[in-house]
C-alpha cells in the first residue's frame, strides 16, 4: 500500500527531511495508499488521473483540478482509479499560525490568540476544493519550481522565492477554502514575542504517537512520567520517546509543557484565579519553575501576561 512512482524529483513522504517550514513533492500512485496522518497541514493538488479519497468527510472522488486541504493530524488515504499524480505541499503549523497572526495583527493579543483563531476558523479537518482544471493548470509551473527548490535543498538560499510561490498558490486557493465566521474584537491588542519555531521532520504519525498526544491533551494536570506514557502504548521509554519525537518534533514532556502554557494563558485571560492557583490547575506546582517554562514558550512571565491581558480588555 505504499507509494509508487516518483516524478519531478519528488521524494516519498517518509523521506521528506527537515528542510524548512515548507516542503513539496510530486508523485504518481497506482495502488491504494494510507490512511496516514501528519503533524502538519497538507495541500494536495491533483495534476493527472483520479482517485477515491477517504478521510473525515467520508469518501470523495477527486480528479484533475481538485485541491485537497488536510489539517494537522487528519487521517487520509486514497484508492487510485488507474493512477493519480499529485503535488503535495507540507506546511509547518507554527509557520501558518504566524501568518494568521500577522494577517490579524491589529486585533490579536499574541500567537496563542492566533492559534485559537485558526482553530476557530478552520473547523473542517479535511476539504476538497474544486478549483477546476484551468486554474490548476495555471499553477503547475509554480508547483514544479516549489518542488525543485525544496527537494534540492535550496530553500535557505531561495527562501523568499519559496515563500513567494506559496503566497501565490495560497492566493489562488484561499477563496475556495471553507472557514467558519469568527467575530474579532478590539479587546485583543497587545503583542508579545513570537514562540520559537520547531525543528523537525515531516513524517507520518504513528498511532502510538497520536494516542500519547491525546492523553496529554486530555489531562495536562496529571503528573505524567515517561514510564506512564510508555505503558499506555506498550513500548519501552526509549521507543516511545523516539516515536513521539519523530512525529511531533519534541519530546512528550516538552509537548506537555506547551499544552500547559496554552492552558495557563487561557486561565490568566479568562478568569481572576490567583496565578499560583492557575498554575496548579494546569499541573505546575512550583511557581518559579512554571514562570520559567511559561516565559520560554510565550515570551513573557505569567504576571506580565495577565497585566497585558487586563490592559487589552
Amino acid at each position: 500500500m505504499a507509494a509508487e512512482q516518483e516524478v519531478a524529483g519528488g521524494r516519498s513522504e517518509g523521506e521528506l527531511g527537515r528542510s524548512g517550514p515548507i516542503s513539496a513533492s510530486t508523485r504518481t500512485f497506482h495502488r491504494p495508499v494510507g490512511p496516514v496522518a501528519f503533524d502538519c497541514v497538507k495541500v494536495i493538488v491533483v495534476r493527472d488521473g483520479s482517485a477515491i479519497l477517504f478521510s473525515e468527510f467520508g469518501r470523495r472522488p477527486v480528479t484533475v483540478g481538485d485541491v485537497i486541504l488536510l489539517c494537522t493530524n487528519t487521517l487520509c488515504g486514497c484508492e487510485p482509479e488507474g493512477h493519480i499524480t499529485v503535488t503535495t505541499i507540507y506546511m509547518d503549523t507554527d509557520y501558518l499560525v504566524d501568518q494568521v497572526f500577522w494577517q490579524h495583527v491589529g486585533l490579536l493579543c499574541d500567537r496563542l490568540d492566533a492559534r485559537e483563531l485558526a482553530s476557530a476558523m478552520y473547523v473542517e479537518p479535511a476539504q476538497v476544493l474544486r478549483l477546476g482544471e484551468q486554474r490548476v493548470g495555471m499553477v503547475m509551473p509554480w508547483l514544479d519550481e516549489l518542488v525543485r527548490l525544496t527537494v534540492d535543498g535550496h530553500q535557505y538560499r531561495k527562501f523568499n522565492r519559496v515563500q513567494a510561490l506559496w503566497f501565490s498558490l495560497a492566493d489562488m486557493i484561499a477563496p475556495f477554502v471553507r472557514v467558519s465566521p469568527v467575530r474579532l474584537t478590539r479587546s485583543q491588542r497587545e503583542r508579545i514575542r513570537p514562540t520559537l519555531p520547531r525543528h523537525r521532520r515531516f513524517n507520518p504519525l504513528r498511532t502510538e504517537a497520536r494516542k500519547i498526544a491525546d492523553l496529554l491533551r486530555s489531562d495536562p494536570a496529571r503528573r505524567w512520567t515517561l514510564d506512564d506514557l510508555a505503558g499506555e502504548i506498550h513500548l519501552s521509554v526509549s521507543q516511545m520517546t523516539r516515536v513521539f519525537t519523530d512525529a511531533f518534533g519534541k519530546t512528550p514532556l516538552a509537548y506537555l509543557t506547551i499544552i500547559r502554557a496554552e492552558e495557563l494563558a487561557k486561565l490568566l485571560r479568562d478568569n481572576d484565579l490567583p496565578i499560583e492557583a492557575a498554575m496548579r490547575q494546569v499541573g505546575w506546582h512550583s511557581r518559579g519553575h512554571a514562570s520559567q517554562l511559561f516565559r520560554q514558550y510565550v515570551g513573557i512571565t505569567p504576571v506580565e501576561y495577565r497585566r497585558l491581558s487586563a490592559v487589552a480588555a
